[in-house]
């Protein structure tokens, strides 16, 4: 009878423990305090200035949330505290409690939603293949034999080898610890190619020493949303975070940090990275929604 009483007290004590958690805005408020999850090097979407300083369009949207949110909490402020966070540990950060908005580079799939929550789509990715401009490989049927580069607890290797022109055609894979290392792997000639979301690509091409010796090559190989990720079962958190982005959407704000992220320069070496927005992010922006990539490849 007493081991019965002790499971269910530790039962019990678990379930409020997730309860607490998944109340983040009584956190927020409780605390003063918010945790960001940022990345190092996810392109124009979230980097590091150094010296425990992280920008990028998905935390300057992030920044504009917390201050919604702040209003809606009537703070006089909120302390927010950046945890630079990896393709590999994500999702457990977020889960666990230590992260409380995760700002990065993340894909909303129907697997992750198992686990997480994420906003409406804020960016909508291509899949790509980065290589260098003499390597006289133009897409996926000349990766045949090569080694290709990608980072760690991401997804576009396996796209890659899913992708119907890849077909017969063998590789190798290597990864780097984060989409900085994954880059270096190619620019040092260790990879023949570096496989992840355009964006990615494109501002650590623009990060380059010398930008022209690298393009980006070849089929789409996959579509998919990039959403801002949080705790699963936080309906209310989820609707501040979701209401104040369908704001940016509505005002055309989010169409012109878009545009300074993407078409202008930017720091720290105030280079541009060139990449206008898709329909499909366009589109995402005119009618909010979280939908998981597997919708979009049924389109």
């Amino acid at each position: 009878m007493k081991t019965w009483f002790r499971l269910g007290a530790v039962a019990l004590a678990l379930t409020a423990v997730s309860l607490a958690q998944a109340d983040t805005l009584k956190k927020i408020k409780d605390s003063g305090s918010v945790t960001m999850g940022v990345r190092e090097s996810s392109g124009a979407l979230s980097f590091t200035l150094g010296d425990g300083k992280y920008t990028g369009f998905h935390v300057e949207i992030c920044d504009l949330v917390l201050k919604d949110i702040r209003k809606q909490l009537a703070m006089d402020s909120i302390a927010v505290k950046y945890q630079p966070v990896t393709s590999q540990n994500r999702i457990p950060l977020v889960q666990n409690g230590n992260v409380d908005i995760e700002c990065g580079s993340t894909t909303n799939n129907q697997t992750r939603q198992k686990d997480v929550a994420f906003a409406v789509t804020t960016y909508v990715e291509e899949v790509r293949i980065a290589v260098k401009a003499n390597s006289g490989i133009t897409g996926i049927g000349q990766l045949n034999g090569k080694t290709v580069a990608t980072t760690t607890g991401t997804t576009s290797v396996q796209t890659l080898r899913k992708h119907e022109r890849a077909t017969g055609v063998d590789f190798k894979e290597i990864f780097g610890k984060d989409h900085a290392d994954s880059f270096l792997l190619l620019e040092s000639g260790r990879a023949d190619a570096f496989v992840m979301d355009g964006s990615i690509l494109a501002g650590n091409i623009a990060k380059a020493k010398n930008p022209n010796d690298f393009k980006i090559v070849g089929e789409v190989l996959s579509v998919e949303p990039i959403a801002i990720m949080m705790r699963k079962d936080d309906p209310a958190f989820k609707k501040a975070v979701d209401d104040s982005i369908k704001a940016m959407m509505k005002s055309g704000q989010i169409a012109k940090l878009y545009d300074k992220w993407f078409m202008q320069p930017i720091p720290p070496a105030n280079t541009r990275i060139g990449l206008p927005a898709s329909e499909a992010t366009k589109a995402a922006w005119a009618n909010p929604n979280d939908n998981p990539m597997e919708s979009y490849a049924k389109k």
